[in-house]
């Protein structure tokens, strides 16, 4: 992805001196790295400096030569990213009185993923990112720099949308507040690959919440609920009805247990239909969503899973009927749920509660 952008700095410039053009040929980049030459339109002195995101690796991102004068050139060298997670940075082209800049992602290798209970088997494909929020919206480190976890999402760049998000929830990660209907864009990610949410996603799709915007009420955390990594396309009578109905039942059943692990997906696999172009992307229209539920109460843990096809014709039906095993869920999408829990419980208790019968386990919920 191409990128030319340009911001004017504060100060007064010489009276040659112009606003510099930088241009990237790539702005994401897969985990082996690689070079791209990268063009410099200014009329004055220039030189490269990069921000590394807080908390992130530094010194993967060089430039030969990293300064010069007027219209130029510079090879651009992104180190391969060995490590687990995706990184960001942001490449500044200064000259005496202003900037450009240009934001850089690159994918994470393969990726083991957290050792959370909600987590289910982290993509390390190229073109997915995994990324966990923190209470305040921004990035999640640890828990002595982030405090509380908020939740995760593994990111699609070629189809501008979250393949799922998963969270613990329970009466005091829900906390207190108000629907805050802040939509824009995750800055955990660059803004010209997210879908531009604060419009509707056109051809007649509402934006569909994963993590629902009650499950975080705090206000800041709320925030975070209407990025647009947490959204997809859904029908309108879908979203309201069975939907809403599902996502009432998951906080219901978390305020009856210590912690509710879910995590809340859209299978695109097969899709015919693609959104409108008024968020700037055409994304494929899920053909189902699914919630993956593990719960813990004391020292026992039950697990029920839910595929529902996204379709309107279902919207008035129960979403009981479509209440499943975790194994039946994991043949469903393809997604291998939950695989801390055998660190916990063994694997053979593990098995057992992925395979249980659902309708028996939720009697006790």
């Amino acid at each position: 992805m191409a990128a030319a952008l340009f911001f004017a700095a504060a100060c007064e410039p010489g009276e040659e001196e112009t606003i510099p053009v930088l241009t990237v040929g790539s702005t994401l980049w897969k985990a082996a790295g690689g070079t791209v030459v990268v063009q410099v339109a200014a009329t004055s002195t220039w030189k490269f400096e990069v921000e590394y995101a807080a908390g992130q690796p530094t010194d993967w991102i060089h430039f030969d030569p990293v300064s010069g004068s007027g219209f130029g050139s510079s090879t651009m060298t992104v180190d391969t990213n060995s490590g687990d997670s995706p990184r960001q940075a942001t490449v500044f082209l200064r000259s005496p009185h202003y900037f450009a800049k240009a934001e850089i992602s690159q994918s994470g290798g393969v990726m083991a993923g957290p050792q959370w209970l909600e987590m289910p088997a982290v993509s390390g494909a190229d073109g997915f990112g995994f990324f966990t929020h923190n209470m305040s919206g921004g990035l999640y480190v640890d828990s002595e720099k982030s405090g509380v976890r908020n939740w995760s999402f593994l990111w699609d760049y070629e189809n501008h949308l979250s393949h799922w998000v998963a969270y613990p929830l329970n009466k005091g990660l829900i906390g207190k507040g108000g629907r805050t209907d802040l939509w824009g864009f995750d800055p955990l990610l660059p803004a010209e690959v997210q879908p531009d949410v604060t419009k509707t996603y056109g051809g007649g799709w509402t934006r569909g919440h994963q993590i629902p915007s009650a499950d975080r009420l705090n206000r800041d955390a709320n925030i975070s609920t209407f990025y647009a990594t947490n959204m997809t396309p859904q029908n309108y009578d879908f979203n309201g009805e069975i939907w809403a109905d599902l996502e009432q039942q998951v906080r219901n059943y978390s305020s009856k247990c210590d912690t509710l692990y879910v995590v809340t997906g859209c299978d695109i696999r097969g899709y015919r239909m693609s959104s409108g172009w008024n968020t700037g992307f055409s994304v494929p229209v899920p053909v189902a969503y699914y919630k993956a539920l593990l719960r813990r109460k004391g020292s026992d843990y039950s697990a029920v899973g839910f595929y529902l096809p996204h379709d309107p014709l279902i919207a008035g039906d129960s979403f009981m009927d479509y209440i499943m095993s975790i194994d039946e869920l994991e043949q469903k999408t393809g997604v291998d749920f939950f695989v801390n829990l055998s660190v916990v419980v063994g694997t053979s208790n593990a098995d057992a509660i992925e395979s249980a019968d659902p309708l028996q386990t939720v009697k006790n919920w």
